[in-house]
């Protein structure tokens, strides 16, 4: 899906220097990376749960994925240090143009009651952090093969520098933020 890549280099280019009159190119603040976590706490009594959710986080992403472990024990929740409690995946490149045009397009648009993503869910630093709270919105998972339904978080990694100027960049592509 190099349309998208494509589309970057030119329309959301042109675009940012017109609203931010940048002198340099270089200076577009760009799409670095998505990082996709999943965090599965009944991994710490049912291990099946944990390899259903990697199963279904590498069918989403395409991409492999890598188990999270527990950095300190916690004897409230029963966790111990070094287990596995969750999985992430790091999407760049096409893989990443790819999954942002799928959950932009097409899963974003299955949830209920879809009045748009929280405008303000950025850090400070031109990063963006979405909650996905089921991951049947995706049309690749099988509704009848899922086990429980499982939340995500989907982080946005920009090179912006200010937030208004990534939530311009993710508005270009076509990211349904509330009016």
């Amino acid at each position: 899906m190099s349309r998208l890549k494509d589309f970057y280099k030119d329309e959301i280019v042109d675009a940012m220097i017109k609203k931010f009159g940048y002198k340099n190119i270089m200076e577009v603040p760009k799409l670095d990376k998505i990082v996709v976590n999943m965090g599965v706490g009944e991994a710490k009594d049912n291990a099946k749960a944990l390899e259903t959710a990697i199963k279904d986080m590498e069918t989403i992403t395409g991409q492999k994925v890598v188990t999270t472990k527990a950095k300190k024990s916690v004897a409230n929740f029963k966790i111990r240090e070094g287990q596995a409690i969750g999985c992430k995946v790091t999407l760049r490149g096409e893989k990443m143009y790819e999954f942002l045009d799928r959950l932009v397009n097409l899963a974003l648009p299955r949830v209920r009651d879809f009045r748009g993503v929280n405008p303000n869910a950025f850090d400070g630093r031109g990063n963006y952090a979405l909650g996905i709270k089921e991951q049947i919105i995706f049309p690749e998972i099988e509704y009848d093969k899922v086990d429980k339904v499982r939340g995500m978080d989907v982080i946005f990694v920009t090179t912006a520098k200010t937030d208004e100027e990534a939530r311009e960049l993710l508005t270009l592509f076509n990211m349904p933020f509330e009016k």
